[in-house]
């Protein structure tokens, strides 16, 4: 009980963070859109006060001592600086370009295919980003690559939304045929 009463909550999550992390995983906090993160901090301390079942989520969260060691560690969805981020950025630009031109070195600044490779290597462990994703999509594409494939990694969280997205773009082409009467026959629909 003791750790309860003294836990810090990492200064890396935000307000809406913490919402987030309070709807996923079920817990009994009453909270406004008004309230500041630290009315929020406030309230999940003394939420954690208290018993609580943990529903299932996708943090992989399943009782009350992981939720305390993952919220005084830095937030995992902002493991970049902003200074990281406009490098994995700048790289993502690079190789798009290189992409975008035909998959021609000789039009970017790579000097060689290892070195293009080498940066989406690095880049690829940030597949939140949507620049990443798109950057090992589109080299998953060329065949200089030597078959090579390039997997982004993605957070549960994200993927969830991304299939989400994914099912409502989806569309649904339902099809009927009408084949009209013609004397005393009577009208036929056929649905495909």
């Amino acid at each position: 009980m003791y750790i309860h009463l003294n836990m810090i909550i990492h200064k890396t999550f935000s307000k809406t963070d913490l919402i987030e992390i309070i709807i996923d995983l079920g817990l009994p906090v009453v909270y406004s859109h008004q309230d500041n993160k630290n009315d929020i901090h406030q309230k999940l301390k003394e939420c954690l006060k208290k018993d609580l079942q943990i529903t299932e989520n996708f943090y992989k969260i399943q009782n009350k001592d992981e939720l305390i060691n993952y919220l005084e560690k830095q937030n995992q969805k902002k493991i970049l600086t902003i200074k990281e981020k406009d490098n994995v950025m700048k790289l993502c630009k690079k190789i798009i370009q290189y992409c975008k031109s035909n998959y021609d070195i000789t039009v970017t600044d790579y000097l060689s295919q290892r070195d293009i490779i080498d940066d989406l290597d690095y880049i690829k462990q940030f597949g939140d980003i949507p620049s990443v994703r798109r950057c090992c999509k589109l080299m998953n594409q060329d065949v200089k690559c030597g078959g090579l494939t390039f997997k982004p990694l993605i957070s549960p969280k994200m993927q969830k939304e991304l299939d989400e997205k994914k099912k409502t773009k989806e569309i649904k082409n339902y099809s009927m045929t009408v084949k009209y009467a013609t004397d005393d026959s009577p009208i036929v629909l056929y649905f495909d």
